[in-house]
Parts: structure tokens; C-alpha cells; sequence
């Protein structure tokens, strides 16, 4: 039954139209969209937890050739430090939640105490690393790194 629900829930949102890489906004600026992850793999998130997600090295490799040097440089500085003191604040003042690293999947399925399941494609998600707060309770939620202290407060607590 799990099996069933993940493969329906997963390759339906796999099997969506693909956004163009590259389109005009309004204002005639250029957007670029993160280029797809090389992997299809799901990782299947069933415990309280902290998921960190990063690009695979194909896909590292298309993004810093969509940008400029200082661009690509800067966005890898941030994600680096971000999710560097993410890590130590979980470390330190919430051990209980367990880390879970990723660079080499497409796709988060988280579990829930309810035995509902929450499918992620990362590939919809246009910053190139990010953090993922999961209690079992409710569903999970993009964490804003640079606000770690709070988030982790508002979202474990209540």
C-alpha cells in the first residue's frame, strides 16, 4: 500500500509540464530556473528531522554555467555558511532531530504520524540548497536559514 501512494504521489508531480528554463518577467528582466536534478531517487523522511538539500555535481555544474563567476560564487558562499550554522544550532540546542543530508535526490516523501505522505520535488524549488523541518505532526516546512533560532522554535514547539 506505502508503494502504491509514494510511485502515484511522486510521478505525478514528476510528470507535470517542465517550466522553460529561461522566460521574460514583466519587468524584461531574465529569470533562470534551477536547472533539474540529474537523479530521480526519493528519499522517504519517516522520523522527526532536519533535511539539508544541495544540487548534485551535474546539476552544480549546469547552474554555475547559467551564471555569472561572482554570482554563482556568492550563492555557494551563502548556501555553505547558512547550512553550516543551520547544522550547529540543530546540533547544539536540538538534538533530538535527526540531520538527514541530500544531494543526490529528486524527491522528499515524508511520512506522517497519520500515515499521510507530503511529496517535495526539489526540482520545483528554484534555490539551490535549502532546509526542510519535519515533526511527523504536520507538513513539512521550507526552513528560512538565516532565521534558524526562531524557526526551529516556532515550528517544534507549537
Amino acid at each position: 500500500m506505502l508503494i502504491f501512494v509514494f510511485v502515484s504521489s511522486c510521478t505525478e508531480t514528476a510528470n507535470k509540464k517542465q517550466l522553460p528554463e529561461e522566460k521574460a518577467s514583466s519587468q524584461g528582466h531574465l529569470i533562470i530556473k534551477k536547472p533539474g536534478a540529474s537523479f530521480n531517487d526519493t528519499i522517504i523522511v519517516n522520523a522527526k528531522s532536519a533535511v539539508f538539500y544541495n544540487p548534485d555535481s551535474l546539476q552544480l555544474v549546469k547552474i554555475k554555467s547559467i551564471n555569472e563567476k561572482n554570482i554563482f560564487d556568492m550563492i555557494t558562499h551563502d548556501c555553505h555558511y547558512q547550512m553550516q550554522n543551520a547544522r550547529e544550532v540543530i546540533k547544539k540546542y536540538w538534538p533530538r532531530i535527526k540531520i538527514i543530508e541530500t544531494s543526490r535526490a529528486r524527491y522528499l516523501l515524508f511520512v506522517k504520524e497519520d500515515k499521510s505522505l507530503k511529496c517535495i520535488d526539489l526540482n520545483d524549488k528554484n534555490d539551490i540548497c535549502g532546509l526542510y523541518l519535519f515533526d511527523r505532526k504536520k507538513d513539512p516546512v521550507l526552513a528560512d536559514m538565516p532565521n534558524i533560532n526562531t524557526v526551529l522554535g516556532f515550528y517544534f514547539s507549537k
